[in-house]
């Protein structure tokens, strides 16, 4: 049980309110510059791993209704966590285009590539040098989402 309160007093009642907005200072919205900067590629000489990632659930699971099956596809990353990271990148998001829900609202976390019971990732080949940060084989669509302006 936390002990905290509104107005610094003990025995005050804490209705766990704040007028704060995940994301909305400034210090987060640099650590959210910063975290995409790094992120979006990789520096000269880094090793980079070769990830698979392969669909798993069964072509019935409801899984594949709020993300379409993108079939196997080939990354270059850092990590298996970051594999999953690099594919979903690859998608399109409701930031990049005139789609609900928009305004601040990211469905990158929505992807199947990030969910460990659609898809499996499998380490084929380990620190290898001359590659760039990104998709190497497959096709990660980009038209599952649609725009509200046709």
């Amino acid at each position: 049980m936390s002990n905290a309160t509104q107005d610094n007093s003990r025995n005050a009642a804490n209705n766990g309110v704040s007028q704060n907005r995940f994301g909305a200072s400034l210090e987060s919205k640099a650590q959210i510059e910063d975290a995409a900067i790094l992120a979006s590629g990789s520096e000269e000489g880094e090793l980079l791993n070769v990830y698979r990632l392969v669909p798993v659930a069964p072509p019935n699971d409801a899984r594949w209704e709020k993300a379409p099956s993108m079939g196997e596809v080939v990354v270059a990353a850092r990590t298996a966590g970051d594999a999953r990271i690099v594919a979903a990148g690859r998608e399109l998001d409701f930031l990049d285009i005139d789609a609900l829900p928009g305004e601040d609202m990211t469905t990158a976390h929505a992807s199947a590539f990030r969910d460990e019971k659609a898809y499996t990732v499998i380490e084929i080949e380990h620190g290898r040098s001359g590659l760039q940060r990104g998709v190497l084989e497959g096709m990660v669509r980009v038209d599952t989402i649609k725009p509200s302006q046709l």
